[in-house]
């Protein structure tokens, strides 16, 4: 690639690209003025307002998407509670002491009539809320599961008995 450099009085070629001096400026000044060559282009408004456009149309339809995901994950996080880390907890503490706790305190606090109790049950011994910062309701013996226990999320709202409820029985 060649560069050619012309010079001439007040003006300086370089590539595309020409500067000059104004013939009205003194040769002591130096703020040349920068034209482009025929070749330099711009970008005009039309393109540009066609790009924010697709810019626009792509986000309504992607965002969207990604909106529902955030519920959705809380969602599974509350059942992988249920039916997982609590439920791993009290399955524990039923093997160790031959029935169920009456509370989940119980499962980081030892009960008076627990004799073999080998807790706590959860690592850190606290417990856990659901992923609305929401305490879990458990009962024991449970409404719908009568031989065992009843553990659920109350959901968004936060009431119990709505639809939105993550339950740790068949519905």
């Amino acid at each position: 690639m060649k560069i050619k450099i012309q010079t001439s009085k007040n003006e300086l070629r370089i590539a595309n690209c020409e500067l000059r001096m104004p013939p009205e400026r003194a040769a002591s000044d130096s703020p040349f003025e920068i034209r482009h060559s025929k070749f330099a282009r711009a970008f005009t408004l039309v393109e540009l307002m066609l790009v924010v456009t697709i810019i626009g149309i792509l986000a309504a339809l992607v965002i969207p998407k990604i909106a529902g995901k955030g519920e959705e994950a809380r969602n599974k996080a509350a059942y992988a509670d249920i039916h997982g880390g609590i439920k791993a907890a009290l399955d524990e503490y039923e093997l160790d002491n031959g029935s169920y706790p009456k509370s989940l305190q119980d499962l980081i606090q030892q009960p008076g009539n627990a004799k073999n109790w080998k807790g706590p049950y959860f690592d850190p011994p606290t417990i856990p809320v659901d992923p609305w910062q929401n305490p879990y309701v458990y009962y024991f013996p449970g409404k719908h599961n009568t031989t065992g226990y009843d553990l659920l999320s109350m959901g968004l709202d936060g009431k119990e008995g709505t639809d939105d409820d993550i339950v740790s029985w068949v519905k």
